[in-house]
Protein backbone atom coordinates (compact mmCIF):
# COMPACT_ATOMS: atom_id res chain seq x y z
CA UNK A 1 0.00 0.00 0.00
CA UNK A 2 2.83 2.42 0.85
CA UNK A 3 4.43 1.66 -2.50
CA UNK A 4 1.24 2.47 -4.42
CA UNK A 5 0.66 5.61 -2.37
CA UNK A 6 4.25 6.73 -3.03
CA UNK A 7 3.81 6.21 -6.76
CA UNK A 8 0.83 8.55 -6.95
CA UNK A 9 2.58 11.20 -4.84
CA UNK A 10 5.62 11.24 -7.13
CA UNK A 11 3.58 11.09 -10.32
CA UNK A 12 1.46 14.03 -9.18
CA UNK A 13 4.50 16.08 -8.14
CA UNK A 14 6.34 15.38 -11.40
CA UNK A 15 3.43 16.18 -13.68
CA UNK A 16 2.25 19.24 -11.75
CA UNK A 17 5.74 20.72 -11.46
CA UNK A 18 6.79 20.23 -15.09
CA UNK A 19 3.50 21.49 -16.50
CA UNK A 20 2.86 21.91 -20.23
CA UNK A 21 5.61 20.66 -22.50
CA UNK A 22 6.17 17.28 -20.83
CA UNK A 23 5.45 14.25 -22.95
CA UNK A 24 5.97 10.91 -21.24
CA UNK A 25 6.54 7.60 -22.96
CA UNK A 26 7.59 5.38 -20.12
CA UNK A 27 6.79 4.61 -16.52
CA UNK A 28 7.86 5.39 -12.98
CA UNK A 29 9.73 2.63 -11.18
CA UNK A 30 10.24 2.11 -7.48
CA UNK A 31 12.75 -0.32 -5.92
CA UNK A 32 11.71 -3.87 -6.79
CA UNK A 33 9.64 -2.93 -9.82
CA UNK A 34 10.33 -4.54 -13.19
CA UNK A 35 12.43 -2.21 -15.39
CA UNK A 36 10.85 -0.51 -18.36
CA UNK A 37 12.53 -0.60 -21.77
CA UNK A 38 11.13 2.81 -22.65
CA UNK A 39 12.51 6.28 -22.13
CA UNK A 40 10.85 9.51 -21.15
CA UNK A 41 11.49 12.33 -23.58
CA UNK A 42 11.11 15.99 -22.76
CA UNK A 43 9.61 18.23 -25.41
CA UNK A 44 9.36 21.96 -24.78
CA UNK A 45 10.97 23.83 -21.92
CA UNK A 46 9.97 22.62 -18.45
CA UNK A 47 11.85 24.33 -15.64
CA UNK A 48 13.83 21.44 -14.18
CA UNK A 49 17.36 21.57 -12.78
CA UNK A 50 19.10 24.55 -11.30
CA UNK A 51 21.89 25.83 -9.05
CA UNK A 52 23.30 23.67 -6.27
CA UNK A 53 26.25 23.43 -3.91
CA UNK A 54 27.20 19.96 -2.70
CA UNK A 55 30.24 17.89 -1.69
CA UNK A 56 31.71 15.31 -4.05
CA UNK A 57 33.03 11.86 -3.09
CA UNK A 58 36.52 13.36 -2.71
CA UNK A 59 35.33 15.80 -0.06
CA UNK A 60 35.47 18.83 -2.38
CA UNK A 61 32.72 21.46 -2.50
CA UNK A 62 31.26 21.71 -6.00
CA UNK A 63 28.49 23.73 -7.62
CA UNK A 64 26.50 23.39 -10.83
CA UNK A 65 28.87 25.92 -12.42
CA UNK A 66 31.74 23.42 -12.15
CA UNK A 67 30.03 21.24 -14.74
CA UNK A 68 29.24 23.91 -17.34
CA UNK A 69 30.44 23.04 -20.82
CA UNK A 70 29.81 19.34 -20.25
CA UNK A 71 26.68 17.23 -20.55
CA UNK A 72 25.51 15.84 -17.23
CA UNK A 73 23.80 12.50 -16.58
CA UNK A 74 22.17 12.96 -13.18
CA UNK A 75 20.59 10.19 -11.10
CA UNK A 76 19.19 10.50 -7.56
CA UNK A 77 19.41 7.48 -5.26
CA UNK A 78 21.23 6.09 -2.23
CA UNK A 79 24.05 3.66 -1.65
CA UNK A 80 21.98 1.17 0.39
CA UNK A 81 19.48 0.84 -2.45
CA UNK A 82 19.07 -2.92 -3.05
CA UNK A 83 18.46 -2.97 -6.80
CA UNK A 84 17.38 0.15 -8.72
CA UNK A 85 20.40 2.34 -7.96
CA UNK A 86 23.20 -0.15 -8.63
CA UNK A 87 21.38 -1.37 -11.74
CA UNK A 88 21.03 2.16 -13.13
CA UNK A 89 24.63 3.01 -12.27
CA UNK A 90 25.70 -0.06 -14.23
CA UNK A 91 23.54 1.06 -17.16
CA UNK A 92 25.10 4.53 -17.06
CA UNK A 93 28.57 2.96 -16.91
CA UNK A 94 27.80 0.86 -19.99
CA UNK A 95 26.45 3.94 -21.78
CA UNK A 96 29.67 5.80 -20.99
CA UNK A 97 31.71 2.91 -22.40
CA UNK A 98 29.53 2.85 -25.53
CA UNK A 99 30.28 6.54 -26.12
CA UNK A 100 33.99 5.84 -26.52
CA UNK A 101 36.03 9.03 -26.88
CA UNK A 102 32.82 11.08 -26.74
CA UNK A 103 32.47 10.09 -23.08
CA UNK A 104 34.89 12.91 -22.26
CA UNK A 105 32.03 15.32 -23.00
CA UNK A 106 29.75 13.75 -20.36
CA UNK A 107 29.81 13.81 -16.54
CA UNK A 108 27.75 11.07 -14.86
CA UNK A 109 26.55 12.16 -11.41
CA UNK A 110 25.00 10.20 -8.56
CA UNK A 111 23.22 12.44 -6.01
CA UNK A 112 22.21 10.85 -2.71
CA UNK A 113 18.73 11.26 -1.27
CA UNK A 114 19.99 9.74 2.00
CA UNK A 115 22.70 12.14 3.25
CA UNK A 116 22.44 10.83 6.82
CA UNK A 117 24.10 7.58 5.81
CA UNK A 118 25.79 8.55 2.55
CA UNK A 119 28.88 10.33 3.84
CA UNK A 120 31.81 11.27 1.63
CA UNK A 121 33.62 8.01 2.42
CA UNK A 122 30.53 5.90 1.77
CA UNK A 123 29.93 7.67 -1.53
CA UNK A 124 33.57 7.13 -2.53
CA UNK A 125 33.25 3.38 -1.95
CA UNK A 126 30.01 3.24 -3.90
CA UNK A 127 31.08 5.13 -7.03
CA UNK A 128 34.37 3.18 -7.19
CA UNK A 129 32.37 0.12 -8.25
CA UNK A 130 31.25 1.79 -11.49
CA UNK A 131 32.66 3.92 -14.30
CA UNK A 132 35.71 5.89 -13.09
CA UNK A 133 34.16 9.13 -14.33
CA UNK A 134 31.15 8.77 -12.01
CA UNK A 135 30.89 11.55 -9.42
CA UNK A 136 29.05 11.02 -6.15
CA UNK A 137 27.47 14.06 -4.50
CA UNK A 138 26.26 14.41 -0.92
CA UNK A 139 25.72 17.29 1.50
CA UNK A 140 23.62 18.53 4.36
CA UNK A 141 19.90 17.83 4.55
CA UNK A 142 19.23 21.39 3.43
CA UNK A 143 21.57 21.12 0.45
CA UNK A 144 20.03 17.82 -0.66
CA UNK A 145 16.51 19.17 -0.20
CA UNK A 146 17.40 22.12 -2.41
CA UNK A 147 18.68 20.06 -5.33
CA UNK A 148 15.72 17.69 -4.98
CA UNK A 149 13.44 20.71 -5.32
CA UNK A 150 15.38 21.96 -8.35
CA UNK A 151 15.00 18.62 -10.12
CA UNK A 152 11.49 17.89 -8.78
CA UNK A 153 12.80 14.70 -7.19
CA UNK A 154 10.89 12.66 -4.65
CA UNK A 155 12.84 10.90 -1.93
CA UNK A 156 11.44 9.80 1.43
CA UNK A 157 12.50 7.33 4.10
CA UNK A 158 10.14 4.39 4.53
CA UNK A 159 7.84 4.76 7.52
CA UNK A 160 8.08 2.57 10.57
CA UNK A 161 11.45 1.13 9.67
CA UNK A 162 14.65 0.75 11.68
CA UNK A 163 16.55 4.00 12.17
CA UNK A 164 19.76 2.52 10.81
CA UNK A 165 18.50 -0.01 8.28
CA UNK A 166 15.77 1.34 6.05
CA UNK A 167 14.73 1.81 2.45
CA UNK A 168 14.19 5.17 0.78
CA UNK A 169 11.41 5.52 -1.78
CA UNK A 170 12.70 7.75 -4.55
CA UNK A 171 12.34 8.92 -8.13
CA UNK A 172 14.22 6.65 -10.52
CA UNK A 173 14.72 8.86 -13.58
CA UNK A 174 18.09 9.74 -15.10
CA UNK A 175 18.29 13.36 -16.26
CA UNK A 176 20.39 14.40 -19.25
CA UNK A 177 21.35 18.04 -18.78
CA UNK A 178 22.85 20.20 -21.53
CA UNK A 179 26.16 22.05 -21.47
CA UNK A 180 24.26 25.09 -20.18
CA UNK A 181 22.75 23.13 -17.30
CA UNK A 182 19.28 22.97 -18.85
CA UNK A 183 17.26 19.80 -19.24
CA UNK A 184 17.61 17.92 -22.52
CA UNK A 185 15.87 14.59 -21.84
CA UNK A 186 14.82 12.21 -19.09
CA UNK A 187 15.43 8.45 -19.22
CA UNK A 188 13.18 6.14 -17.25
CA UNK A 189 14.64 3.30 -15.22
CA UNK A 190 15.35 0.37 -17.50
CA UNK A 191 16.29 2.34 -20.60
CA UNK A 192 18.95 0.24 -22.41
CA UNK A 193 22.49 1.60 -22.28
CA UNK A 194 22.75 1.71 -26.06
CA UNK A 195 19.60 3.84 -26.32
CA UNK A 196 20.94 6.17 -23.65
CA UNK A 197 24.27 6.47 -25.44
CA UNK A 198 22.56 7.16 -28.77
CA UNK A 199 20.52 10.00 -27.29
CA UNK A 200 23.56 11.49 -25.58
CA UNK A 201 25.57 11.33 -28.80
CA UNK A 202 22.94 13.52 -30.47
CA UNK A 203 23.98 16.32 -28.09
CA UNK A 204 27.73 16.00 -28.68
Amino acid sequence: MNKIFGFFIVFFLLVSSLGIGLWVSGEFNMPGDRPSSKSTVIVGGPQLGGPFELVNHKGETVTDEDFRGKLMLVFFGYTNCPDVCPTEMQTISLAMQALGDDADEVVPIFVTVDPARDTVDVMADFVSAFDPSLIGLTGTDAQIDKIKDEYRVYGEKGEGEDQDYYLVNHTSFTYLMGRDGKLVTVFSYGTPAEDMAAKIREQI
